[in-house]
């Protein structure tokens, strides 16, 4: 309406009899038609429609000559065929960089690029930035886009593939736009995560990081922005209960059904579209897998193996995610003792998916280190409660050298038994708790007085006692050899664990004792500043449990990606 009320004011203003009345309407109808394309545009248009007029023609280089020049509008069919052929792109090549706009070279406008793509029109925006240096309008604007990247590097050495001789410039690969990281692939956006990870920023004094439980804390908080902001998960609907989207919450392998809860609960990660995701999660529980499945007292698990196999084959015939990387971007959460040996009958499986197992044996050759990823085991009594009993006692009142109560699983437990067993009062070492000592103490009772806490391997290499210590306070004495430890590619358990051969449980208490106070008070105040780390909540929290095995998933993916 309001278009038809200045269609009539122009016509009753610049109307008038005869030619030069019809004219002058017909000048006026143009003018608010364009007008109102633009208005459209503005709207609409993937990029301002204000910067065709402002760039020089593209493939001049930033040439001055071409100052002033317009640029006819890019189609969004263009933008769009443009789109298609970046996200259908093989990998970038070793020499791409993707950077901020700040790390942009100011003369990268003078190097001759062979553009291969010259037929097609990229808008403007997505070029590298021109030199304004020169321009005399300060009113003048450009609209950077948050990501960018950047040409790379001339070849200089005269043996590289391509140079002829050492006066001769090398052909490098054409650039890659100048594209916004929600613009980028997946397969960029991973690209652009891993190369700003290399590059860091120094963190000195972060109040949520406490930096000497890290490998490097400015690693991990980067990374972990990065998949705060990037990180999306695709999960397969696909399966029957109980094995799938049936979490088990309680027990010894709660992690694997707490972390399948909150994944399947979570708004800030999942997306419904396969095509936006880095990693796809296959929503089993192992536990549940063998309470379905086995045969009691059968001593065979071919039934499981099968069933996974075939569950794999069905989802790479009906969904095209798995073929693309061959399930390298795949990965399951597992904490059952069988988790790693369920993969042995689908070679991609077992070889590709990243695995985050609670049984993290790099001795068997399924867990890969750097690859899959090193799941605590937590045992949740109560799954309403998960953080019941949380807390220990100061140092001070700490007044047990080393304790440890347990079943007599595996190879390691029977030695500690018989070299320790009611042999050294400060050695509190049980097979299980006596009824005598818990009328005094409980078993969490014991742990909180203690200084250390022996944690032995059972079956397999992973214990709860790890994560019960953390819970109580007590510095863990880890005893397993060829077990990763949680987190292990962000976190420093040297810092407040004590690990220790399986051969030297001869020598336990001397080892212990060595250990100098002061070092023993650090190692204790770690333990507590690590707790928050290890903790489950009903609604996940920055940096808990939930998140540090996402970004443990997320971390080893990045290092599968070759830039």
């Amino acid at each position: 309406m309001e278009a038809m009320g200045l269609w009539k004011a122009a016509t009753r203003r610049f109307g008038g009899a005869g030619v030069a009345g019809r004219w002058r309407r017909d000048i006026v109808a143009v003018a608010l038609a364009v007008s109102a394309v633009a208005v459209l545009l503005s709207f609409s248009a993937p990029y301002p429609v204000s910067v065709w007029f402002l760039l020089p023609s593209a493939g001049t280089g930033g040439d001055s000559s071409s100052e002033g020049s317009l640029l006819p509008p890019p189609s969004l069919s263009a933008f769009r065929q443009y789109q298609e052929r970046v996200a259908s792109a093989p990998t970038p090549p070793p020499s791409l960089s993707i950077a901020p706009l700040s790390s942009l070279d100011a003369n990268s406008d003078d190097e001759e690029v062979e553009d291969s793509d010259a037929d097609l029109k990229i808008p403007p925006l997505w070029r590298e930035s021109l030199d304004t240096s020169n321009s005399t309008d300060s009113t003048a604007t450009t609209v950077p886009p948050p990501v960018v990247a950047s040409p790379p590097p001339p070849i200089s050495k005269p043996d590289a593939v391509g140079v002829k001789s050492r006066n001769v410039e090398p052909k490098v690969s054409p650039l890659l736009p100048e594209v916004p990281v929600w613009l980028m692939s997946p397969h960029q956006q991973l690209i652009y995560a891993k190369r700003e990870i290399d590059r860091a920023p120094l963190v000195l004094n972060d109040p949520d990081l406490y930096a000497p439980l890290f490998r490097n804390v400015s690693v991990f908080k980067r990374s972990y922005e990065l998949m705060e902001r990037i990180l999306k998960v695709y999960i397969y609907k696909d399966g029957s209960r109980p094995i799938f989207h049936s979490p088990d919450l309680k027990g010894i392998y709660a992690s694997e059904g707490w972390f399948m809860k909150l994944m399947e609960g979570n708004k800030q990660f999942v997306v419904k579209d396969g095509n936006r995701a880095h990693i796809f999660y296959l929503p089993y529980g192992a536990r549940q897998l063998e309470l379905a499945l086995y045969r009691p007292d059968s001593h065979n698990i071919n039934e499981l193996l099968i069933f996974l196999r075939d569950y794999i084959n069905m989802i790479s015939a009906k969904y095209p995610y798995w073929n693309r990387t061959r399930g390298a971007d795949h990965f399951f959460v597992a904490c059952h003792d069988w988790g790693p040996y369920t993969t042995k009958l689908h070679d991609e499986f077992r070889r590709n998916t990243i695995k985050a197992l609670c049984n993290a044996d790099v001795s068997e050759g399924v867990f890969i280190r750097g690859k899959d990823v090193s799941l605590p085991e937590t045992y949740i009594r109560t799954p309403r409660r998960p953080l019941r009993d949380v807390g220990g006692k100061p140092v001070s009142q700490r007044s047990i050298l080393a304790f440890f109560a347990g079943q007599m699983h595996g190879r390691v437990r029977p030695i500690l038994i018989q070299y320790w067993r009611g042999k050294d009062a400060d050695m509190r070492i049980y097979e299980s708790l006596p009824h005598r000592a818990a009328k005094k103490m409980s078993y969490i009772q014991h742990m909180k007085s203690s200084k250390f806490c022996i944690c032995p391997m059972g079956y397999e290499v992973n214990s709860p006692r790890i994560v019960e210590a953390i819970y109580y306070e007590c510095v863990p004495v880890i005893i397993a050899d060829n077990f990763v430890l949680p987190f292990d590619e962000v976190l420093d358990w040297s810092t407040f664990s004590v690990v220790i051969a399986e051969k030297d449980i001869p020598n336990l208490k001397d080892i212990l004792l060595k250990i100098p106070l002061r070092r023993y008070i650090t190692m204790q105040m770690n333990v507590k500043k690590l707790q928050k780390h290890f903790l489950w909540h009903a609604k996940p929290v920055k940096y808990d449990i939930f998140h540090m095995i996402l970004h443990s998933v997320w971390f080893n993916r990045l290092n599968q990606i070759q830039v």
